[in-house]
């Protein structure tokens, strides 16, 4: 049910120290990242002696050593060495491609041969000192395909987050999703809004900007497979221009979205805000992902309590509404994709 030939965000790079590996599932496969000669590398969890997880070893000299019987591992998939045997003959396991790339380690399930680095995002924030970027994952119980439809309708702020970036003007306002290729985007734009809600005051006063008058909000939306979500948001001071505002009359930003799929029903979930505004305040991007970190711990419990519904009543039928356009279409294109990449592996 996942796409393989694609890359996925497997880890923030400082997950993988240098002396121990890191063990992670991605689309139902067991790997251990760690660090090599070369950069970091990721090969089968799995131990070709006795079937032991590699990333319960240690790293040394850039090789990984299985906690079991020392059995030593290259980046290769290649057991290099172990102790008073021979291991020409020993079974290769399997390896990755991987690249470290804007503070992530993206991996490549599928097909090595087909791994390309240059279908990596073009993330333009990323190494621009004119932007801020803070942080954080999750591990949710929870298909990652509800994330992905969590966060292509955003009608449920008003009420998961209803203290924080949640307001009524969001149900009253009618989203428009468009389709170009795999592209799909969801749109709204709300005008002339009394207030901005508790989490946009806060930030409005980070850019010293008043709190208490009328804005304009926006949520823009844009899923890119295989499971990418990059949301444009902001408010800007009501007249100027809404979403096209002047700098100083607006805060906005890019909500950063990684969902990558562990099992059909947990999810690895990388989240953040890259902002464009005051990007040097340190404080003001920790009380952001301070607040954003809460937002998000909102949509867990509800994702996670949606998935043991689900799997408790697999018969029940779901109702599709027009709010529900941006996850449909975004389904839609993975299917698409999937059964491209089946036919072509047949």
């Amino acid at each position: 049910m996942f796409l393989l030939n694609t890359w996925y965000v497997a880890c923030k790079a400082e997950e993988i120290p240098r002396d121990k590996p890191l063990g992670r599932t991605i689309c139902n496969e067991r790997m251990a990242f760690f660090r090599g000669p070369q950069g970091i590398a990721a090969v089968e969890d799995f131990c070709p002696h006795r079937g032991a997880p590699l990333s319960l070893g240690t790293v040394c000299e850039g090789k990984l050593v299985c906690g079991y019987h020392g059995l030593e591992m290259g980046c290769d998939g290649r057991t290099v060495a172990m102790p008073g045997q021979r291991v020409r003959g020993f079974p290769e396991i399997r390896s990755y491609p991987v690249e470290e790339r804007h503070g992530f380690v993206w991996v490549w399930p599928g097909d090595k041969a087909k791994a390309d680095a240059g279908l990596i995002p073009q993330l333009h924030w990323a190494d621009s000192p004119d932007w801020a970027y803070g942080g954080g994952y999750y591990h949710i119980k929870a298909g990652h395909l509800l994330m992905i439809d969590n966060l292509m309708d955003l009608t449920h702020e008003t009420y998961v987050h209803a203290t924080s970036i949640g307001q009524k003007e969001i149900d009253e306002t009618p989203c428009i999703t468009k389709v170009d290729g795999d592209h799909v985007t969801t749109s709204r734009f709300m005008q002339g809004l009394p207030e901005a809600p508790p989490f946009w005051r806060m930030a409005l006063r980070g850019n010293g900007l008043p709190d208490d008058q009328p804005v304009d909000r926006w949520q823009i939306c844009h899923f890119e497979p295989p499971s990418h979500v990059m949301i444009e948001v902001g408010v800007a001071l009501a007249g100027h221009g809404g979403h096209g505002a002047p700098a100083d009359k607006k805060v906005s930003s890019i909500v950063v979205d990684f969902i990558t799929p562990e099992t059909e029903t947990t999810h690895h979930y990388f989240w953040g805000m890259a902002r464009q505004f005051k990007p040097q305040d340190a404080a003001l991007t920790a009380s952001i992902l301070e607040g954003q970190g809460k937002v998000f711990g909102e949509d867990t419990e509800v994702l996670e309590r949606q998935q043991a519904n689900l799997t408790a009543w697999p018969e029940r039928k779901l109702l599709l509404l027009n709010i529900d356009a941006g996850g449909v279409q975004s389904r839609r294109v993975l299917d698409r994709l999937l059964a491209q990449e089946r036919a072509q592996a047949a």
